[in-house]
C-alpha cells in the first residue's frame, strides 16, 4: 500500500473508531485501534518496498523510483526489508551512471541480512563489477571470494567467471 492508499484508509479508519465508541461498541473499537496501530507500524517498517519490488520485477524502474522517494527514513525499515530497498536504489544509481552512489547502496545492503544465498550474491556481484569498471581488481578479488562460499545459481557462477577472465585479462595487461 502507498503512502497515500495508507493515509485514506487511516482516515476512514478513525471515522470508524469514532463511531464505534460513540456507539459503545468497546471490542470492535479495539479491533480498529488495533488495525490502525498496525498499518502506522508498516508504514515505517515496511514502506512502499513491496510495491517497488513488484515494479522492478516488471522493469518498470520510474515506479520503482517514485515508491522508494516515498521512504523518508530508509533506516526504520526493517531488515528484511532495508536489503531490498538498498538493492533497488543501487540498481537505479547504476542505471543512471552514478556508480559511486550505486556502490554505497550496495555495500549497505552487502552488510544486511538476506533469506537466500543467491540474493546476496548478486548484491556482491554488483559490487565486484563496479570495482572492475573503477579498476580497483583487488577489491573485485575480496568480493568474488566471498561469493565463492555462497550457494549461487548457474548464472550467477557463470557471470563470475566472465568477471574473473576480465580481471585476469586486465592484470596481465598492467604487467606488460
Amino acid at each position: 500500500m502507498n503512502s497515500t492508499a495508507r493515509k485514506a484508509v487511516i482516515a476512514v479508519a478513525i471515522a470508524f473508531l469514532v463511531y464505534a465508541l460513540y456507539a459503545q461498541h468497546y471490542n470492535i473499537a479495539v479491533y480498529i485501534f488495533g488495525g490502525i496501530a498496525y498499518l502506522v507500524w508498516s508504514y515505517f517498517k515496511e514502506g512502499t518496498v513491496y510495491l517497488a519490488t513488484q515494479a522492478f520485477h516488471k522493469q518498470d524502474y520510474e515506479k520503482t523510483k517514485k515508491l522508494l522517494s516515498e521512504i523518508k527514513n530508509p533506516d526504520r525499515l526493517r531488515k528484511g526489508r532495508r536489503n531490498f530497498y538498498e538493492f533497488m536504489m543501487g540498481n537505479l544509481a547504476l542505471k543512471e551512471e552514478r556508480i559511486e552512489d550505486a556502490e554505497y547502496h550496495f555495500q549497505l545492503a552487502s552488510r544486511l541480512p538476506w533469506r537466500r544465498d543467491n540474493e546476496k550474491g548478486m548484491v556482491l556481484i554488483h559490487l565486484a563489477n563496479i570495482n572492475l569498471r573503477k579498476k580497483e581488481l583487488e577489491r573485485v578479488a575480496a568480493y568474488l571470494d566471498v561469493t565463492e562460499q555462497l550457494k549461487l545459481t548457474s548464472r550467477q557462477k557463470s557471470i563470475i567467471e566472465k568477471i574473473k577472465n576480465e580481471v585476469n585479462r586486465q592484470s596481465s595487461g598492467k604487467q606488460n
